[in-house]
């Protein structure tokens, strides 16, 4: 009788220990968790985000209902339809979204005639080997999976400021080392031996013959811009989205880091996440956002994380501009930049809206 009640103690020990410890990470987690990160004060899409996560979404789920959101609205112009002409006049799409539960990725880039880039791409995650589709078979692939298109993705404001461009011969833009036919190309490559015609590259403003080193003096928040976003959801689950139309002007064809893992936008559940913005033509070269979940999975703080990031970049191309936030399994979050002051959206459970936190470089 003394050991079948020792026995059943213990069972009860055991049992009140476990329901204790499960119960204490749901409560922990209820109080850290859903938690939305978002590169500028894209208010809403962090809201609709937010939503979603805390009504049970997935943090899969709840990126793309973020993002998506950002898309519809046009954010700044440079998310979604309606923005970022390139050098015909013509916009397009790049998207991405990660799982760091499973580090599945799908992604869409320089996508035509269809406005759901976010959605194309978790839909490249889910219904496809495959982590990225181009062009316009990524198109033809959106609308097969039931995405609206093919559809015309300018807008009237985009063509307006694709004809000033014209206007102004063509400038700024991203070639180098060329010599154009007419003020507006084709483009040649330049002799090196050559004197004759004027090289065109991107510009800055006040100094319209000036050669530049990097494309960076062509990317402001008001021509080019991401939306990166990480939740992590009430499981403790976390993914990254993104979403752009690209840089203003680009030369057709063109993919920034949008649609590419680890540069735009990076997540694992082990660790954390990652998200950027910037010169993407840059940035990609660093995989600025995997070096952020490594350093993190290294033992580095968020913000220490984020520092090492830019400040890598930084130092092979001093006058970039970029940023990222990063943000830990455990909900730490910070920011780093350089060549402009940066902000990012973030929504927790003791909050009782989005706010924004300021970085300055």
């Amino acid at each position: 009788m003394v050991l079948r009640n020792r026995t059943v103690t213990n069972l009860l020990l055991l049992l009140c220990l476990f329901s204790s410890t499960v119960l204490g990470d749901v409560g922990q987690n209820s109080s850290r968790y859903p938690l939305v990160v978002s590169t500028w004060p894209f208010l809403d899409a962090v809201a609709a985000a937010w939503r979603a996560a805390d009504g049970g979404s997935s943090a899969v789920d709840a990126v793309v209902e973020g993002c998506s959101a950002c898309e519809e609205l046009r954010c700044d112009g440079t998310v979604g339809p309606g923005g970022s002409p390139d050098e015909n006049a013509e916009t397009t799409i790049d998207a991405l979204v990660m799982n760091g539960k499973t580090m599945e990725v799908g992604a869409v880039a320089a996508m035509r005639f269809v406005k759901d880039g976010i959605r194309a791409a978790k839909l490249v995650m889910e219904h496809t080997e495959h982590t990225l589709l181009v062009g316009e078979q990524a198109s033809v692939f959106a609308i097969s999976m039931g995405l609206p298109g093919p559809s015309n993705l300018s807008s009237s404001e985009s063509i307006e400021k694709w004809v000033k461009w014209k206007e102004n011969l063509c400038q700024p833009n991203f070639w180098k080392n060329v010599v154009p036919t007419n003020k507006c190309g084709p483009y040649h490559p330049r002799d090196a031996a050559s004197t004759v015609g004027d090289d065109y590259s991107c510009e800055s403003e006040g100094n319209p013959l000036g050669l530049l080193t990097s494309s960076s003096n062509c990317i402001s928040r008001d021509n080019h811009d991401t939306i990166a976003m990480a939740v992590i959801d009430k499981a403790g689950h976390i993914a990254v989205g993104t979403s752009t139309n690209g840089a203003t002007f680009k030369i057709p064809g063109r993919v920034g880091d949008g649609p590419i893992a680890g540069s735009s936008a990076y997540a694992d559940d082990e660790v954390g996440a990652c998200g950027a913005t910037g010169d993407g033509d840059i940035m990609m070269r660093f995989l600025p956002c995997y070096q952020v979940v490594e350093s993190m999975r290294l033992g580095m703080e968020p913000k220490r994380a984020a520092a090492d990031a830019i400040s890598r970049i930084a130092r092979k191309y001093p006058d970039f501009v970029g940023a990222v936030f990063a943000l830990s399994k455990n909900g730490v979050h910070a920011g780093a930049c350089h060549g402009w002051t940066f902000q990012y959206s973030v929504r927790s459970p003791g909050m009782k809206d989005v706010e924004v936190v300021t970085v300055f470089p």
